[in-house]
């Protein structure tokens, strides 16, 4: 009876603190937005500490300010590469492109109306592929989808900047403290674990410091590499070429679709950078030709990141086998899509450090997590 009495009161528990989870989940997703950030941050923090000129040595609150601006800065910086594309494709399209550029894609367009025909001959000996285009998106994009998208990009943006606020705030006192976050997963733990939980948290906080921060070396890695493609190869303005690059370098970090829509993106603005801008760029090549190479940059650049960028970051992080980590992001992304295949990598370095600590009796568990034992024993 005691012991149905205490498996009642574990479930409800449980229950509770679920509950609890999900009414405040927003403000749970910020305090782990903010944990993440401090990553980041706190390596700048501690070498800011370590600087001395003559008896000045930065405080602890101003080397944190400092850091939290200069991940702030990097990030922004990134973004802002990208705006100039947008403005330059709103500003500068000119529409009489439109009729001098038409003939150099008409007959690319008639031989591909024409393959279908052959191909698919239920479409009719009329088909035409551009028309069933702006066929559909005509439905799609009427005038209560834009008042739709209009209201909940206004409340997006208010929420974006309330979060990015309790982010930042959060984040200064996570690195300005930093034994708070441990201090504070320690308090709801047993004091019969709290050395290996402790223990657990230094090997967490080391491996997912080296992981995001290695994720932004990928991005800039990424960017680096098409920039210097589009811009010496493909002939677009260096101004266009970095704010593409560094667009498909952020998306580079969704796994396995990523960059094939960094691919995809890139080079449908490259073509209309190219064809339709007021002040056309690119080289002197046919519009088959034009594409060929914008897609051989971001192959190249991909083929890079596979096997230069991220076997380092992975080695050097995660100290998980390539085909462990397809496996758990084919999970992730079937359980939570996109979201999931983004936090799936971190979650799983978390869970393999703390069965590395509490599981290790257990031969499979020791198989996988060998890796992570050995890093935290030296």
């Amino acid at each position: 009876m005691e012991r149905l009495a205490k498996y009642i009161i574990i479930a409800a528990s449980i229950a509770l603190i679920g509950a609890f989870c999900w009414y405040f989940r927003e403000v749970i997703s910020y305090i782990l937005l903010a944990a993440v950030f401090s990553l980041v941050a706190t390596p700048i923090a501690r070498t800011l500490r370590k600087i001395r000129i003559r008896k000045f040595v930065f405080p602890k609150w101003l080397a944190s300010i400092l850091s939290i601006v200069t991940v702030l800065v990097v990030l922004l910086s990134l973004f802002s590469f990208i705006i100039p594309i947008i403005s330059n494709v709103i500003v500068n399209f000119d529409t009489s492109n439109l009729r001098t550029t038409g003939a150099s894609i008409e007959l690319p367009l008639m031989e591909l109306n024409r393959f279908l025909i052959e191909t698919f001959p239920a479409l009719g000996p009329d088909f035409k592929i551009e028309s069933a285009l702006l066929h559909h998106l005509g439905n799609i994009l009427d005038v209560s989808t834009f008042t739709s998208i209009i209201g909940s990009a206004a409340g997006t943006i208010i929420n974006i900047g309330v979060g990015l606020f309790a982010i930042v705030f959060i984040s200064f006192f996570f690195i300005n403290n930093d034994n708070m976050f441990k201090n504070i997963i320690l308090s709801f733990v047993n004091d019969k674990y709290t050395q290996k939980t402790g223990e657990a948290i230094e090997d967490m906080y080391r491996l997912l410091s080296r992981y995001f921060i290695g994720l932004i070396i990928e991005v800039i890695g990424v960017a680096l590499i098409n920039t210097i493609g589009l811009h010496f190869v493909a002939g677009l303005t260096f101004s266009m070429a970095v704010g593409i690059a560094f667009m498909t370098g952020l998306l580079n970090i969704i796994p396995y679709v990523g960059p094939f829509a960094g691919g995809v993106i890139g080079t449908f603005l490259g073509l209309i950078l190219k064809y339709y801008s007021a002040s056309p760029m690119g080289i002197d090549v046919s519009f088959w030709g034009y594409t060929a190479i914008l897609v051989a940059i971001f192959v190249f650049a991909q083929l890079i990141d596979n096997y230069i960028f991220q076997p380092i970051i992975y080695s050097n992080s995660v100290k998980a086998h390539p085909l462990e980590i397809f496996i758990v992001l084919l999970m992730a992304g079937y359980v939570g899509g996109v979201v999931g295949m983004l936090i799936a990598i971190p979650s799983y370095t978390v869970i393999r450090v703390f069965a590395a600590k509490f599981l290790s009796h257990i031969k499979f568990v020791r198989m996988l997590t060998g890796s992570v034992q050995e890093k935290s024993q030296k």
